[in-house]
C-alpha cells in the first residue's frame, strides 16, 4: 500500500470506507463531489469544476512550492452517472494532470483510473516508467476494474504511448487500448469520432504560450544554487591586493550580483521564448546563444556607463561564465520539450557537460585573478 494511502489512514479517513480495491480518500478532498455505490463497494465521484482553490495550488506547483506532495491516491474514480458500459480514462496521479482530465470531461458520464506514478505527469511518468505496462495491470486488478464495467476497453492518453505496451496489457488483464489524443481538451471529439484520433489530436505542439508557461517553474529549479552563487561571489567581492575592502565590497559586489542575476534571467526566459529561433539543434548551444544575449546586453549597458565596466580579465571571466551557465541552462530545458528523446539527451549531455564544467572553471578561475589585478 502507498505511504499516501497510509498517511490517510493515519489520518481523517472518511467514516464509510470504500470498498477495499480502492484507495482510501479524506473527506476533505475538494475535487470530491460524493461517493457511488458500484458492484464492489462506494468510490469517489470527482467535480468537474477547477475551482479558485485548485487554480490556486496549481500555480503555485508552477513555482516548485509543494510540487512532490501534488499528487492523488492511485485508484478508481466516477465522472458523472457512469453505468458499465462507459468509458475509461487513464491517468497519472499528478494532481494537475488529473485537473486538466477531469475538467475536460465535464458534462460526460466514464470512470478514471489512476495509476501511481509517484507524482509524475503522464509523458514523464512514461519515460521513466511508473506510467506503464506492469502499472497499469496492476491497477486494472486491484480496483477490481473488470467487476466496474462490462467491456474491456481503456483509453490510455496518447502521451502515455512509450510506456504502455498495448499487446501486453491485452495478454495480461484482458483490456484493449485505445490510444487516445495528446490533449485531453480533445477527447470529447475523440469519443464523437468513435476513438479514433484525427492527425491533429496526434500532433504534439509546443508554442510559446506552452513554454512561457513553463518559465516559473525553471526560474525556481536553480534558485538555491542561485542564492548560494550569489552568496559566495558577493563575499569574495570585496578581496583585492591589498586584502579585503568593505567599500569595494560594496561596490563590486553588487555589479557581481547584478551581472549573473541579468544573467541567468536572460537564460531561464530567453530560451524558453526564443527557443525555435535560437540557432543550433542542441538545446546547449541554444542555451549559448541565449548567453551571448546577456553579454550583449551587459556591453550596451557598459558603453553607457564606461566607468562601470570591469577590468579585462574580469569582462573575460564573465564571457565564460554566462556563456556556461545560460548553456547548460538551456540543456536542462529539453526536459521540459517536445523536441529530443531520452537518448538524444543523454547523448548531448555526454559531451556538453564536460564542455559546461571546464569553461566555468575558467570563468570562476579568471574572475578570482581578476580580483587581485
Amino acid at each position: 500500500m502507498s505511504e499516501l494511502s497510509q498517511n490517510n489512514k493515519q489520518c481523517c479517513c472518511q467514516s464509510e470506507s470504500p470498498n477495499t480495491g480502492f484507495e482510501l480518500i479524506a473527506d476533505n478532498k475538494q475535487w470530491i463531489d460524493k461517493y457511488i455505490s458500484t458492484p464492489i463497494g462506494k468510490i469517489p465521484r470527482i467535480k468537474t469544476v477547477i475551482t479558485l482553490s485548485d487554480k490556486i495550488e496549481n500555480w503555485k506547483r508552477r513555482w516548485g512550492i509543494g510540487r512532490v506532495t501534488h499528487i492523488i491516491p492511485p485508484g478508481l474514480y466516477a465522472v458523472g452517472a457512469p453505468t458499465d458500459k462507459s468509458p475509461v480514462f487513464v491517468s497519472a496521479n499528478y494532481k494537475m494532470s488529473f485537473d486538466c482530465l477531469r475538467s475536460d470531461l465535464d458534462g460526460l458520464d466514464g470512470w478514471i483510473l489512476v495509476l501511481d506514478t509517484k507524482g509524475i505527469n503522464v509523458w514523464c511518468a512514461a519515460g521513466k516508467g511508473t506510467f506503464g505496462t506492469d502499472e497499469l495491470v496492476n491497477r486494472i486488478k486491484v480496483s477490481g476494474l473488470e467487476q466496474v464495467v462490462s467491456h474491456r476497453k481503456l483509453i490510455v492518453p496518447q502521451l502515455g504511448a512509450t510506456g504502455v505496451s498495448a499487446f501486453r496489457v491485452k495478454e495480461m488483464s484482458g483490456f484493449r487500448v485505445v490510444y487516445g489524443p495528446v490533449r485531453s481538451a480533445d477527447i470529447k471529439r475523440f469519443l464523437e469520432n468513435r476513438m479514433r484520433a484525427t492527425p491533429e489530436m496526434r500532433r504534439v505542439t509546443f508554442n510559446i504560450g506552452e513554454r512561457v508557461v513553463l518559465i516559473p517553474m525553471e526560474f525556481a529549479s536553480y534558485l538555491k544554487k542561485l542564492l548560494f552563487v550569489l552568496a559566495i561571489m558577493f563575499i569574495l567581492s570585496g578581496l583585492g591586493r591589498d586584502g579585503y575592502s568593505i567599500e569595494r565590497l560594496s561596490a563590486n559586489g553588487t555589479q557581481n550580483v547584478l551581472l549573473f542575476v541579468t544573467a541567468y534571467l536572460i537564460a531561464v526566459i530567453g530560451v524558453p521564448v526564443f527557443l525555435p529561433l535560437l540557432p543550433g539543434r542542441s538545446f546547449s548551444v541554444k542555451g549559448i546563444w541565449a548567453g551571448l544575449l546577456s553579454i550583449a546586453t551587459a556591453g550596451l549597458v557598459f558603453n553607457f556607463y564606461p566607468q562601470l565596466t570591469p577590468g579585462l580579465i574580469a569582462s573575460v571571466s564573465w564571457i565564460f561564465i554566462i556563456i556556461a551557465v545560460s548553456s547548460f541552462i538551456g540543456m536542462n530545458f529539453t526536459g521540459a520539450s517536445t523536441y529530443t528523446s531520452l537518448s538524444g539527451v543523454l547523448k548531448e549531455m555526454k559531451y556538453a557537460v564536460p564542455c559546461q564544467i571546464s569553461i566555468a572553471i575558467l570563468g570562476a578561475v579568471l574572475w578570482i585573478v581578476g580580483l587581485f589585478i
